[in-house]
């Protein structure tokens, strides 16, 4: 289970840590973003502190109808307590958790300032 809450700006946030290709490893509040859907994004700075491994470009198109061609990298994040490999999108905003590492996982949100965010393992029906 990874439990998070609610911010001022009633962004459903949750903090994972990620480890890099040589070990290095930092803590990162991602909020929750259910119209992304790829796994993270990452700001350039976080990419060059832990070293992340260039992946390859993904062509992306914005809410805003803009596109864009983002770098992609490998990255380690600590999904509940389990390492699992993944990939994340360099891009200047707040770093994001999207619907791709969300998957087969239920999401609630209390929505209010300081409620609860939890996202734990699906239950098949």
């Amino acid at each position: 289970m990874i439990e998070g809450a609610v911010n001022a700006a009633f962004q459903a946030v949750v903090t994972l840590p990620l480890r890099g290709p040589a070990g290095q490893s930092r803590e990162i509040a991602f909020v929750v973003d259910t119209g992304f859907d790829d796994f993270l994004t990452l700001p350039r700075s976080v990419v060059v502190e832990l070293g992340l491994v260039f992946r390859g470009i993904h062509r992306a198109i914005l809410a805003d109808g803009t596109r864009v061609a983002l770098n992609v990298y490998h990255v380690t994040v600590i999904w509940d307590g389990v390492a699992r490999y993944t990939t994340a999108v360099a891009a200047e905003n707040t770093p994001l958790l999207g619907m791709s590492l969300l998957e087969g996982h239920d999401l609630s949100v209390q929505v209010r300032r300081g409620g609860r965010v939890l996202i734990q393992p699906g239950v098949e029906r």
